[in-house]
């Protein structure tokens, strides 16, 4: 499936998108230092990226990657419920999901980094 980057997203998604880009929390801040303007084994990544109904935290199109960073919240209610249903569509177009919590990036940041790196050789895109 070659779909567009941006996977049919409404023109309300992208407004959404990039009123959250302006208030990053603090963890996808340092995350996205190490990612933005390719410095990350030279993939492009995108923050705050509409993906059809969602926008993502951190996309590459190169390699089909989705970073999703969660804070506490993901954890009560109903969210853990909507995240795995979300997580599903996002699958369902191909797409590799990886998450992880606030702490774990405020915490130890490289070893995320090393993770990340790991999926984007484990999972190469069929995209050039």
């Amino acid at each position: 499936m070659n779909l567009p980057s941006h996977h049919q997203a409404s023109p309300g998604i992208f407004k959404n998108a990039k009123a959250l880009r302006k208030r990053m929390t603090p963890a996808e801040t340092i995350l996205w230092k190490s990612l933005r303007d390719r410095k990350f084994a030279e993939h492009k990544f995108r923050r705050q990226h509409p993906i059809a109904f969602y926008i993502v935290d951190f996309y590459s199109h190169r390699s089909s990657l989705v970073i999703e960073i969660d804070g506490e919240i993901h954890n009560h209610g109903d969210n853990p419920r909507y995240d795995a249903e979300r997580t599903k569509v996002l699958e369902s177009l191909e797409l590799k999901v990886i998450r992880f919590t606030n702490d774990e990036v405020l915490k130890d940041i490289n070893k995320m980094l090393d993770k990340i790196y790991a999926h984007l050789h484990l999972f190469p895109s069929q995209r050039s």
